[in-house]
């Protein structure tokens, strides 16, 4: 079983920055991670991934803004967001790269992070 807790969103005005942190609680150290967001009213949408071995993808909204990393040693995954934008606001989620199965997955889901952009 793994858990995960996301931290360090909060408020932050457009073009502002924050980064987050995922504490995993398991090990995924050759496991592929992904962060995701969901805005109210809308679906969860995959941010961002990276593989065991530090390949990453990134959503078209987000490329060139985002940094994802992971620290296997400290178990934790991370997403830099710079020049964030109104539209970036959500609730961020981290979990494994969920691949095509995100529209149906029904397994765990931490409490995610708010981030807000916003004057």
């Amino acid at each position: 079983q793994v858990q995960f807790v996301e931290s360090g969103g909060g408020l932050v005005q457009p073009g502002g920055s924050l980064r987050l942190s995922c504490a995993v609680h398991g090990t995924v150290r050759f496991v592929a991670m992904g962060w995701y967001r969901q805005a109210p009213g809308k679906q969860r949408e995959l941010v961002a991934t990276i593989t065991g071995s530090d390949t990453i993808t990134y959503a078209d909204s987000v490329k060139g803004r985002f940094t994802i990393s992971r620290d296997n040693a400290r178990n934790a995954l991370y997403l830099q967001m710079n020049v964030l934008k109104p539209e970036d606001t959500a609730v961020y989620y981290c979990n494994i790269d969920l691949g095509n199965r995100l529209s149906d997955y029904g397994g765990y889901w931490g409490q995610g992070t708010q981030v807000t952009v916003s004057s």
